[in-house]
């Protein structure tokens, strides 16, 4: 009887361990929590914007026409020149008058009472006219005792004509006869803007003594020296 009721007594031990076991369980787990997936929507793509459309090229600019040139303006000269027919020796040449190169006014007749050499040359600073004009550089203090205006003329300008006297100590007038009237009235052939080669000596009395219509420039200024009795 004492074994049945050790039995029995063990058998509710275990059954109430069971009961306080079920009571004191682990609560049961709560369920899962579920987040519905909330994916952002895609920003849709910005378009491509539209190609320029292309420029057109600007035309060309047509070329201007050349301005034709304009024709030279024949040159200023204070040159006044009174034909008097053809040169003759013994007869008075043409008068004139104008301004040297260096500004001194020049009138044929007024030299009248001295004697006058006019000698026409091509151009300065060439060989030839440059020896010619050397040689009466040269000869001028004997042509000036004698009281000689020596006159050198060519189509050349007054700067021209000023430089070239500077350049080789040229002590003499130069005189400007840019369009050839002077020369034309002397008889001087004058082509292309060069006057020829020739020399006119006037005497004391106005007239004409000698006319070298040919020239040599290396014994020219003797000649003319002795013409004048310098």
């Amino acid at each position: 009887m004492k074994r049945l009721t050790s039995i029995l007594t063990a058998a509710g031990l275990v059954a109430l361990a069971a009961c306080a076991n079920e009571n004191t369980a682990a609560p049961p787990a709560a369920p899962a929590t579920t987040t519905a997936a909330t994916d952002t929507p895609a920003v849709p793509a910005t378009p491509a914007a539209p190609a320029t459309p292309a420029v057109a090229a600007t035309p060309a600019t047509p070329a201007t026409p050349a301005v034709p040139a304009t024709p030279a303006t024949p040159a200023v000269s204070s040159l006044s020149v009174t034909p008097n027919g053809d040169v003759t020796v013994g007869k008075a040449p043409p008068d004139f008058t104008t301004k040297a190169s260096n500004g001194q006014a020049v009138h044929l007749t007024e030299l009248k009472g001295k004697p006058v050499v006019v000698y026409f040359y091509p151009k300065d600073e060439t060989p030839g006219c440059t020896k010619e004009a050397c040689s009466f550089r040269d000869s001028f203090d004997k042509l000036s005792k004698k009281g000689v205006v020596l006159i050198g003329v060519s189509a050349d300008t007054d700067e021209s004509h000023r430089a070239f006297a500077d350049h080789q100590k040229l002590p003499f007038l130069l005189v400007s006869d840019p369009n050839g009237e002077l020369a034309k009235a002397y008889g001087v052939p004058f082509k292309d803007g060069y006057s020829g080669r020739q020399t006119f000596v006037i005497g004391a009395d106005g007239n004409v003594k000698k006319i070298y219509r040919k020239v040599d420039v290396t014994v020219h200024a003797q000649e003319v020296g002795k013409d004048v009795g310098a």
